[in-house]
């Protein structure tokens, strides 16, 4: 696919890696059920991780390549777009509720990790050591979902149920089942990999097309890609008004796409990755202050109004603008 326009071939990758993410994550989910995972644990730790593996591609292809600032870009780009435009259309549709699970937990994880990101970068690089940190605060992370998930309230317990748990097969379907989407998921990964070398290759021959940093393009248009899903399905959600498992997904994905997804990019990394003074002054802080919004508006009520959806959905077309007139 190289001789194709570079547009066509990110394209193309970004379709694989949609594709790719969405199979490991039903293969992946039904694994777990089989595996006898409680539903409320598959839905806040594996669905939230699996929402995030188009990024983990992308960053672990483009720092194999030298093009870590993508790989930055992206998560910082995946999360201002996650949390200003999806949370922001989400409330501006329906006013949002939102459980106190998430402001006790997922909120002030998002805004530590956002801030500790901001922190590892003032020294312009980011190293093995430094992503082994954030891995490990993962793991940490992780264990405080599973533990406080066995005190969420009934009724959001039983939303998780509803969308994860699958029926118990009979003995003799187990194995073949299982084996099943053994293979399923290991064909997703392929179609992942190879999805995120495309759209790297046709990202990166993009920002030399276009005369910008590869750290623009990951903030911008694969950032839109690689969360797209994310997007579809809130607003599905919202309008379904099954929002709970949508929104907690999102939150948790937040968190995951610092801790677990970049840190597993800075720990693969041949080298240390560049961080520009861009990247550290303007485009990881709005991350921070995003997740910051989210606390406060959501801390005043437990609720995002209609207002306040549309002034994040304005803010993160306001940062867009901002970055697109000066930075290309």
């Amino acid at each position: 696919m190289t001789s194709l326009h570079p547009a066509l071939v990110f394209l193309a990758g970004l379709a694989l890696v949609v594709l790719g993410a969405e199979l490991l994550l039903r293969s992946a989910t039904r694994i777990a059920n089989m595996l006898r995972v409680r539903p409320v644990v598959i839905g806040l730790t594996v669905v939230a991780i699996g929402t995030s593996l188009p990024e983990l591609a992308v960053g672990i292809t483009a720092a194999a390549e030298g093009k870590g600032a993508l790989a930055v870009g992206n998560v910082a780009g995946a999360n201002i777009l996650v949390l200003l435009l999806v949370l922001g259309l989400s409330a501006a549709i329906r006013p949002l509720p939102i459980r106190p699970h998430s402001l006790r937990l997922e909120v002030p994880a998002m805004i530590g990790a956002a801030l500790a990101l901001v922190i590892m970068s003032l020294d312009g690089v980011l190293t093995r050591t430094e992503g082994a940190l954030l891995v490990l605060a993962a793991v940490f992370y992780t264990a405080l979902i599973v533990q406080s998930s066995r005190r969420e309230r009934r009724a959001v317990a039983a939303e998780f149920a509803h969308e994860y748990a699958q029926p118990p097969l009979p003995p003799g379907e187990r194995g073949r089942t299982f084996a099943r989407h053994g293979v399923l998921l290991t064909v997703a990964i392929a179609l992942t990999i190879w999805g995120a070398d495309l759209l790297v290759a046709g990202a990166s021959s993009l920002a030399t097309a276009f005369g910008v940093s590869d750290a623009v393009i990951g903030l911008s248009i694969v950032a839109l890609g690689t969360s797209s899903p994310e997007l579809v399905t809130t607003v599905v959600a919202t309008l379904r008004g099954e929002r709970d498992v949508a929104i907690g997904n999102l939150l948790g994905s937040g968190v995951y796409n610092i801790l677990a997804i970049l840190g597993t990019v800075m720990l693969v990394s041949p080298r240390a990755i560049d961080v520009s003074q861009e990247l550290l002054f303007i485009d990881l802080p709005m991350a921070a202050g995003a997740a910051l919004a989210c606390f406060l508006v959501f801390k005043s009520g437990l609720t995002m109004s209609r207002l306040e959806g549309m002034l994040f959905v304005a803010a993160y077309f306001t940062y867009m603008g901002v970055l697109l007139l000066t930075r290309l």
